[in-house]
């Protein structure tokens, strides 16, 4: 989940007009093959982050069991788009601390666990791999949980545990902003990485088998993490430095000691991840787009759900008008194609941001996904390979971490 903050300042703005980009390729015209088809019904299909979990709680006239034409996610178009599992983000903005922040993590929590009980015929809690690969067999959704920044455990390796008895599957260690152990991506240092708590909370994730998630944290604290871990670390939601010079994104260096560590980075969808023109032309402050993202804020009051799909709206209309450059589905690609080559295949798969970010034209809900297994076939990956990608390659860290937690208690 990108904060409404961040989404008013990263995403808005550019002083000059820039010119529209012309699609190579119209995206309604985007054919998936057979062959691509085949092999997209046969793959497990993972995402490891989505913010829907925001509407569940908040919009009270949300069903994701309905079709819907605003957002990315529901349960019809998570089966237009052969979607298996999918990680709902426990996120709390960082400004809400203490005792508050776990309240609403465990009302989100419930939220989940509420959409799993109201449709039992489409969606099963998961909490192993094991899990994901019933509920495939089954032809049911997995649902799982990943608490998106350490500040909602309140300083309590006790409140950890409670999160993963709750389900919860991973912790990204920060959010936009540091906490009191760990250095956040997007904030002035204050830890110099993790501090000896937050080594503490690295290996109390490896003793309770939850996965540790190092996007949005510093570079000081990912390297930290890996020295810690004994068990492999996961970027849940995070694209290619090299690419895009966002510092939410993995640089070549991190991307290769992710690789040693034999964890996996999951690519993130949003524009400005994505693209580094966007992400250049979102730093340059322009009134229209700051006007209407602050009226949105305003509309939404508290509602984060809705502030973030305002948000996405504004961004994408300057896209199309001009305002901001064009951003398309094929750059995901982009970003893939280049993590494998410095990461290895076996270390890289998909964590969208759906609801929680906006998304480039032509993946503008999840029923697009087969898109990316057809253009991975044209770039000449094989069906073994791209199966990693959609999912095979999380489903590996998951069991690797599963692992090293039962050796704990031996």
């Amino acid at each position: 989940m990108l904060s409404i903050g961040y989404l008013r300042a990263a995403a808005l703005l550019a002083a000059i007009v820039m010119p529209v980009l012309v699609f190579t390729q119209r995206a309604e015209d985007v054919v998936v093959s057979p062959h691509a088809k085949q092999l997209h019904d046969r793959a497990i299909v993972i995402d490891s982050h989505d913010d829907t979990t925001q509407r569940l709680l908040f919009d009270k006239t949300f069903d994701i069991g309905a079709r819907h034409t605003d957002g990315n996610i529901d349960i019809p178009r998570m089966r237009d788009g052969g979607l298996d599992a999918l990680f709902f983000s426990i996120w709390v903005p960082s400004d809400v601390t203490g005792a508050p922040a776990v309240t609403q993590a465990n009302e989100l929590i419930d939220a989940v666990l509420a959409a799993v009980r109201t449709h039992p015929k489409d969606l099963v809690l998961a909490k192993t791999a094991a899990d994901i690969r019933r509920a495939a067999a089954d032809h049911k959704i997995a649902a799982l949980m990943g608490v998106e920044g350490g500040h909602m455990i309140n300083d309590s390796l006790q409140q950890l545990r409670d999160y993963a008895g709750r389900g919860v599957r991973y912790l990204t260690l920060t959010h936009f902003k540091n906490n009191t152990w760990a250095d956040s991506s997007t904030d002035k240092p204050e830890h110099n990485g993790l501090t000896p708590f937050g080594k503490d909370v690295v290996r109390e994730l490896n003793r309770l088998g939850l996965m540790v998630d190092i996007s949005h944290v510093a570079d000081k604290t990912f390297y930290d993490a890996i020295e810690v871990s004994r068990a492999p670390v996961i970027a849940s939601h995070s694209s290619c430095r090299e690419i895009s010079h966002h510092p939410r994104n993995m640089s070549d260096d991190m991307l290769r000691a992710l690789a040693k560590n034999g964890g996996v980075v999951m690519i993130n969808y949003h524009v400005s991840f994505l693209s580094e023109e966007f992400r250049a032309a979102s730093e340059k402050k322009s009134g229209d787009i700051v006007a209407q993202n602050e009226a949105a804020s305003k509309k939404c009051g508290g509602d984060e759900a809705c502030s973030t799909l305002e948000s996405a709206r504004i961004d994408r209309e300057s896209m199309k008008n001009g305002t901001m450059p064009m951003v398309t589905w094929e750059k995901i690609i982009d970003h893939i194609d280049h993590a494998v080559k410095v990461a290895g295949i076996d270390h890289v798969g998909l964590g969208s941001d759906f609801d929680g970010a906006t998304m480039p034209f032509g993946m503008d809900d999840a029923s697009k996904l087969p898109r990316i297994t057809e253009a991975l076939l044209k770039k000449g990956y094989s069906d073994q390979d791209i199966e990693k990608i959609l999912g095979g390659n999380i489903l590996r860290v998951m069991e690797a971490v599963e692992r090293a937690a039962q050796k704990t208690k031996q």
